[in-house]
């Protein structure tokens, strides 16, 4: 696996730095059009969960190939409530890759099942397959590989894994929308398939999440348990068409969508080509920027699959630089450049550390990534202007700080 190719390597001379401006690490890319959509939903009186939930949700599903889609308020509570439909409780394990968001092993401890953390690849930072089957056991009930930065995990593997050990998979895409492995949509691979569209996203309805599975039974499970366990519909018993009369089959939870984040969704999932395509030029700007800097590692894309690109995660070489990844932040945000770090690995963290005993030793790749990752602004409103200047402020850091 290498980094994506580059035709421009950054100068290696100094020269004039361009003007200072602020370029932030992220922001949501809304319009007049989005702004229209919201405004309407208001003045329909329809606020909550309805019919542009439905709507959203089978313009979704028919995006990314997957024949159910069901809306929910985040994706925690996606992976909240796949767990539970799956059957994930207490006595259970669940592999989870320790470089990822809290909430990812958070749900597993919600449902009262233990997150098994796994170490991820060396080069997309992925889930490392290799060290699942080492810490899958006879407890293991599920497997939740993340796509990280919006690269498709080896699905065909942890597919494998999963027949092999009787495990269901619940993909993790909060980064994926788009993403594709080996020509199959991120959506419609797994029994389960949980996306993200909070602010930072590639798409976004401010707040909110989306499931998709290709199996009826769990579809119809996983719908009404999104609003209190009552029955499929109920939110229609305001209208004429519905009814006051309910039943509630399961103690459900209050996970569900409203119409006025279904109303920017449906805007957004129509603008997502553009704003993909626009963030895959942002990429390979960086890359043709960036790819003469020796000091500097670049993010990997496999040649089987299709990246979402949702983050632009670096790493620094710290041999051949004196100074840390920490230092090099500050650096870059006194020049104006907003940074993230994702993430802090799960192990590092006190819960996990503490409470369940995990070990720095036991995650090597994940480890010593940690320590070493700067995610760069990427956001479908950048311009190519801003990376050039992100670039050019990390090429003056660089060379104020070769060894």
């Amino acid at each position: 696996m290498k980094p994506v190719s580059a035709a421009r390597p950054i100068e290696a001379t100094p020269r004039q730095p361009m003007e200072r401006r602020e370029v932030p690490f992220s922001l949501p890319d809304i319009g007049e059009e989005e702004i229209a959509a919201v405004v309407d939903t208001l003045r329909s009186g329809w606020l909550s969960m309805g019919p542009k939930t439905q709507a959203f949700e089978t313009e979704f599903a028919a995006a990314v190939g997957a024949r159910y889609a069901i809306a929910v308020s985040s994706a925690t509570a996606g992976l909240h409530l796949g767990l539970n439909a799956i059957g994930v409780g207490a006595g259970h394990e669940v592999l989870v890759p320790t470089l990822t968001f809290a909430s990812t092993a958070a749900t597993v401890v919600h449902v009262g099942a233990h997150p098994r953390l796994v170490d991820c690849e060396p080069d997309t930072l992925n889930i490392s397959v290799p060290d699942a089957v080492r810490q899958c056991g006879p407890r293991t009930k599920a497997i939740v590989p993340v796509h990280f930065a919006g690269h498709p995990c080896r699905m065909d593997e942890i597919g494998e894994l999963a027949a092999q050990e009787g495990l269901t998979v619940m993909e993790d895409a909060a980064h994926a929308p788009t993403a594709k492995y080996r020509g199959q949509s991120v959506g419609s691979i797994s029994p389960l398939t949980v996306f993200s569209f909070y602010a930072t996203k590639n798409m976004t309805t401010g707040e909110g999440g989306m499931i998709t599975t290709n199996d009826a039974e769990l579809s119809e499970r996983i719908r009404p348990r999104r609003l209190h366990g009552m029955t499929k519909d109920a939110w229609k018993r305001y209208t004429a068409e519905g009814t006051w009369r309910y039943d509630v089959s399961y103690p459900g939870f209050k996970y569900n969508m409203t119409d006025m984040n279904a109303a920017l969704g449906l805007v957004q999932i129509k603008r997502l080509p553009s704003l993909q395509a626009q963030r895959q030029a942002l990429v390979t700007r960086y890359i043709e920027a960036l790819s003469g800097m020796e000091e500097i590692e670049l993010p990997v894309s496999s040649p089987d699959v299709e990246h979402a690109w949702h983050l632009f995660v670096i790493r620094i070489r710290p041999d051949r630089l004196t100074i840390g990844r920490d230092e090099m932040i500050r650096e870059l945000n006194a020049a104006g450049v907003g940074t993230s770090v994702h993430f802090i690995p799960l192990h590092e963290h006190s819960y996990y550390r503490d409470v369940l005993g995990y070990r720095a030793e036991a995650f090597p790749h994940a480890s010593a990534a940690a320590a070493r990752i700067i995610s760069l602004p990427l956001f479908s409103r950048m311009r190519l202007d801003d990376v050039d200047y992100v670039a050019d402020v990390l090429g003056g850091i660089v060379r104020r700080h070769r060894r």
